[in-house]
């Protein structure tokens, strides 16, 4: 790492060096439920709520921080939800408790979204739609 400056430098530097990163299985939910908090921090979720609309609410942030234990005020993580749902399938995220949602939480048939949660406070936590 330098010793200077407020970045670093991954591998030796080789621009078209591939970054990989690693993740685990996409997790999957169907119809409306509470979803776990495997199911919002694990990065990926597919939806398939078939015919149907579903919503999905968050968990609590209690359950929510069982998971990360060393989440602080300001720690995120992302989550990309995939909606493959078809004819009237769209997903709608609703909030558990603590949790707040900025942004549009309806995600749309056959299309996807990509959220960052923070810690906003002590036991709250802002699920922020960014794309």
């Amino acid at each position: 790492l330098p010793s200077v400056g407020g970045g670093f430098q991954i591998g030796d530097g080789n621009l078209n060096e591939i970054f990989l990163g690693e993740m685990a299985d996409p997790q999957t939910a169907t119809a409306t439920a509470t979803l776990t908090a495997a199911q919002v921090t694990g990065g990926v979720l597919v939806a398939n709520p078939s015919t149907t609309a579903a919503s999905y609410t968050l968990p609590t942030v209690a359950l929510t921080e069982a998971v990360l234990t060393n989440a602080k005020v300001g720690s995120t993580f992302e989550l990309a939800l995939v909606n493959l749902g078809t004819s009237s399938g769209a997903v709608t995220v609703l909030v558990g408790t603590g949790w707040t949602i900025v942004g549009n939480a309806v995600v749309a048939v056959t299309s996807s979204a990509r959220f960052l949660a923070r810690k906003s406070d002590v036991s709250a936590w802002v699920l922020y739609r960014v794309a």
